[in-house]
């Protein structure tokens, strides 16, 4: 059994972490008070070649796996970028997972090359107002006119919607109280998020101000028959696709997090001298950054395996779905510890950590709650009753 990474796969790390060196910590605390998005920092990815990594070669993509994808985004993050560099190239990754699986020939060739190449951004628009993680009550309506749809409704928690071209929406073309089955009767749409019917609203957050996340009114969007992917009605069996790559990739972000954060507290206190010694020599101080690092170390372990068994097509739903939770709480007591051990300096912007320390909050909330996966081992791993 080898843990170590592969060659290739080192080399991922070591590239990221070039082209991350031009954007700082000052970078990102810049943008996180603008509230401004990162768009040279997506451009030099997209640049290089990154946006498309675990996309198909034929389509500009690099073919390579979840785990390289997920190597990948623990580097963004860890390099201080946090959760606003890493939600900066985020939907690249997963998100038109269900267009490469689902989508026809010309679907493939004319959606995925301009987001491989940074020319096209895109948002995810699925979670609504009144029915949170119960995506199967979703009721924002497409309804067929011909040779088109007609999209009506809102949508929350939409992240780069204030930027994106492009829109992937999920949305009811059968009403559920006609619906046998509650699985049925969504569809999936990846069309042009047309501002004339759409009306974009950024929601003010706690942490990740670089990237916005908005509330979106839907009025008569009208969305070609070509922009459905797959059949109508089977959308949400198609967003299960994109659901463990997803977790695996915020697991992975969290624990660069931590990292970030982890290694802001260890200098620090090697620098910091408090009654004439640095205030690492203390046990008081020491201790707690060896609990985190020894966290970091098995949180990244966990998620690593999730990649793995996610590209050798095994069951991987209670890895992801364990990495998405333990990865979260590892990340954010990293960041709680390195603001700890900053003590009054830590709640300053210009040591950094609380800034990682608002964005460790998002793993930990985000794409599903620590409590829904603790439900989902109950019932999957460990046979209890369904209880939600």
């Amino acid at each position: 059994m080898n843990f170590e990474l592969s060659d290739d796969q080192q080399a991922i790390q070591s590239a990221i972490e070039d082209i991350c060196q031009d954007f700082d910590d000052h970078y990102w605390l810049k943008k996180d008070r603008e509230h401004s998005f990162p768009h040279d920092f997506h451009a030099a990815m997209a640049q290089a070649g990154w946006l498309g990594i675990a996309m198909p070669t034929e389509y500009g993509g690099s073919g390579m796996g979840i785990m390289e994808a997920a190597i990948m985004m623990e580097a963004v993050s860890g390099s201080g970028a946090g959760m606003s560099g890493a939600s900066a190239l985020h939907m690249n990754i997963f998100g038109l997972h269900p267009v490469v699986v689902f989508g026809t020939a010309e679907q493939k060739q004319r959606m995925l090359p301009p987001l491989i190449r940074g020319e096209h951004k895109a948002c995810f628009a699925v979670t609504e107002p009144n029915t949170g993680l119960n995506t199967l009550s979703l009721k924002t309506q497409a309804v067929r006119k011909g040779d088109h749809y007609v999209i009506n409704g809102q949508k929350i928690w939409t992240s780069t919607a204030q930027v994106a071209q492009k829109v992937l929406i999920l949305a009811r073309t059968t009403p559920i109280e006609e619906v046998t089955n509650r699985t049925e009767g969504l569809s999936l749409f990846y069309t042009t998020l047309d501002r004339d019917r759409i009306e974009v609203r950024e929601i003010e957050k706690l942490g990740r101000a670089a990237v916005d996340s908005n509330q979106m009114f839907i009025d008569d969007l009208i969305v070609p028959v070509e922009d459905r992917i797959g059949e109508e009605g089977k959308g949400f069996h198609y967003i299960l696709h994109g659901m463990n790559p997803e977790r695996i990739l915020i697991a992975a972000e969290a624990v660069g997090l931590g990292k970030a954060a982890l290694r802001r507290a260890a200098r620090y206190a090697q620098e910091r001298v408090v009654f004439d010694r640095p205030i690492g020599m203390n046990q008081g101080i020491q201790h707690p950054l060896a609990e985190r690092w020894i966290e970091l170390e098995a949180a990244t372990m966990l998620y690593q395996k999730a990649g793995w068994l996610y590209d050798q097509g095994k069951p991987c739903g209670a890895e992801a779905n364990a990495a998405k939770f333990f990865c979260a709480e590892t990340g954010f007591k990293a960041c709680e510890t390195a603001v700890m051990t900053h003590g009054g300096m830590g709640f300053a912007k210009e040591y950094h950590v609380e800034r990682l320390f608002r964005e460790a909050m998002l793993p930990r909330l985000a794409p599903v709650s620590q409590q829904l996966v603790l439900c989902f081992i109950a019932e999957k791993v460990l046979g209890q009753a369904k209880s939600y």
